[in-house]
């Protein structure tokens, strides 16, 4: 049986700016585990603990979260029928997608980000593994401090109008209260050299991105090798396979180890594996890994971006989408020093600007573009067109 925690179990803050988090999720265990992890957080407070998708739409005026922790299976009303429900009570809710790593979640989570779902985390398949537990911990914290940081920033009101002033003192009003101009990012120059393979990297909000992206880059995918690293675990991956496939009428795979490399398909990092490039006599062939995470994250955008450099040198093109963190941004220091060129999503159109911002900020981009305007860049660049 499983019973709600009431609120006096679980400690809270009062915290003014902290984010409200409504945990709904029909196991006791899981509930309870998410809502104490949450309290401790000095930014978090938990607004409520419910059992059911029923329930949290039948609440979620009174307790108005800025963030939802939604199971996909619940008893009453699951958590893809309740996701729309909820979406039509507030509009700007962030809500996290929670399942266990099966096929079935894994097409049900994807279908919840197209129903407007922000992003989606695997559960563990037993809390009693301690590394499996932190990780799921690390990774749902991170989502909710992100995700809903930005939602308050966008829904932050305008600042007031600024009050009359004494004519009089109109010059040195004028000085102070002059707009800031944001600081510029700095440019590098495109690579002299034409691209000779395209490197993707993405995390949170990256698949949306990635459908938009290769629908649009055919002409780039025909005639050169594309490889993509999505933070996201295996069975996940396969199902993203999928979906690119449909969206850009081209061969998308997980990645094979010792596979060699062509034009003409997509090689997708596969879930819980490092994917990397390597030479193998006359041939560019695909080495997984299974090695320690990097960054957080396995797989990792940044092995994938330093091996290229061995390959294909000053003829290598990154682009960093949506996601947070910074993975990537080392890579991307290697890619240029060799010569190459990255290209950032820009902060206004990525759901989370951790990786594209890193990138951008550490002055290694030849361009930072919103997420339309990158793939009509790209295929100018390996059409030749030399900015």
């Amino acid at each position: 049986m499983s019973i709600a925690l009431t609120s006096s179990s679980i400690p809270t803050s009062t915290r003014q700016e902290s984010l409200r988090v409504m945990v709904v999720d029909d196991s006791v265990v899981i509930r309870g585990l998410i809502s104490r992890w949450i309290a401790s957080e000095p930014d978090m407070v938990v607004a409520a603990s419910l059992r059911t998708g029923l329930d949290a739409v039948n609440q979620i005026e009174r307790v108005n979260p800025d963030v939802a922790v939604l199971d996909i299976e619940m008893p009453e009303l699951d958590g893809i029928s309740a996701l729309p429900l909820l979406l039509a009570r507030k509009r700007n809710l962030v809500i996290i997608m929670a399942s266990t790593l099966t096929r079935r979640n894994a097409e049900i989570s994807f279908k919840a980000l197209s129903l407007g779902a922000s992003d989606y985390i695997p559960k563990p398949e037993s809390t009693r593994d301690p590394a499996a537990a932190e990780t799921f911990r690390h990774d749902l914290i991170q989502k909710i401090r992100h995700l809903g940081a930005k939602v308050r920033r966008t829904a932050s009101p305008s600042p007031p109008l600024a009050p009359m002033l004494d004519r009089s003192r109109e010059p040195m009003f004028r000085t102070l209260l002059a707009p800031v101009a944001a600081p510029q990012l700095l440019r590098r120059r495109f690579s002299a050299q034409a691209p000779r393979v395209l490197l993707v990297g993405s995390s949170t909000g990256g698949p949306q991105a990635l459908m938009s992206l290769v629908t649009k880059i055919g002409p780039v995918i025909d005639r050169f090798p594309v490889l993509i690293t999505q933070h996201m675990p295996p069975t996940f991956t396969t199902i993203l396979a999928e979906h690119l496939t449909r969206s850009s009428q081209r061969p998308v795979r997980e990645a094979i180890d010792g596979e060699i490399v062509k034009a003409g398909r997509i090689y997708l990092a596969p879930g819980g594996r490092h994917m990397r490039v390597a030479r193998h006599r006359t041939d560019v062939v695909i080495a997984l890994d299974d090695g320690p995470p990097v960054n957080f994250c396995k797989p990792a955008v940044d092995p994938l971006f330093t091996s290229a450099i061995d390959i294909w040198q000053a003829g290598v093109l990154a682009v960093v989408l949506t996601g947070m963190g910074s993975d990537g941004m080392r890579g991307g220091k290697e890619i240029v020093a060799a010569g190459g060129s990255v290209i950032a999503q820009d902060e206004a159109s990525s759901v989370v600007w951790g990786m594209p911002g890193a990138a951008a900020n550490a002055g290694i981009c030849a361009a930072v573009l919103p997420l339309d305007q990158i793939a009509p860049k790209l295929v100018r660049l390996f059409s030749g067109d030399r900015p």
